[in-house]
């Protein structure tokens, strides 16, 4: 998972949800505040210790883990 150096995975850090940089808020938290309607100005001044590029890598993280797969079907 080397295209996502912002996105660590941990069980000892929440549980092993895909956290910011080993720090204990996760991607999904980030992608709630935004479909929420927070702006990046507002999680950034929320969250001092994030940066724009953790926004940007939190979508880019959920977009890979959203990707449609084809699935051979069994019909009988």
């Amino acid at each position: 998972m080397n295209q996502f150096p912002r996105i660590t995975l941990d069980p000892s850090v929440m549980g092993g949800k895909a956290c910011i940089r080993g720090m204990r808020i996760t991607a999904g938290t980030i992608l709630g505040l935004l479909a929420a309607g927070r702006s990046r100005e507002e999680i950034l001044k929320a969250y001092p210790y994030l940066e724009n590029e953790d926004i940007d890598e939190s979508l880019a993280y959920a977009a890979w883990r959203l990707q449609e797969h084809e699935t051979t079907l069994l019909t009988t």
